[in-house]
């Protein structure tokens, strides 16, 4: 079993970043990604990263946030520059056991996902 907790939401203004934190405890796992849910819209998929450091992006996402992960720390990190109004949302760190994320755009059904943490509350203004 996995647990998850994110850490690193706060209120920003426009254009400024954040970095996010997901902390993995109990058994390791392998593909982590990150979600965010606006209020009122579904949960959407940011990014994902494979066990061995691979990532894939929302292509919206690709030139304004990284994902990266410390397989030492069994951390998963979303760095996020240039922040708008519109990425306000709760964000989510979510795993699977299998070490690579699902291929093409799948890795963005939520359903490919056997864990979740609580959210990470993001404001920008």
């Amino acid at each position: 079993h996995v647990q998850l907790m994110e850490s690193g939401g706060d209120s920003v203004q426009a254009g400024g970043s954040l970095r996010l934190s997901c902390v993995a405890s109990g058994s390791t796992p392998r593909c982590m990604a990150w979600f965010r849910q606006a209020p009122g819209k579904e949960r959407e998929g940011v990014g994902a990263i494979d066990g061995d450091g691979r990532s894939r992006y929302a292509d919206f996402m690709k030139d304004q946030f990284t994902i990266s992960r410390d397989n030492a720390k069994n951390t998963l990190y979303l760095q996020m520059n240039s922040l708008k109004a519109e990425d306000t949302a709760m964000y989510y760190c979510a795993a699977r056991v299998g070490f690579y994320c699902p291929t093409g755009s799948r890795w963005r059904d939520l359903s490919g996902y056997d864990y979740w943490g609580q959210g990470t509350q993001v404001t920008v203004s």
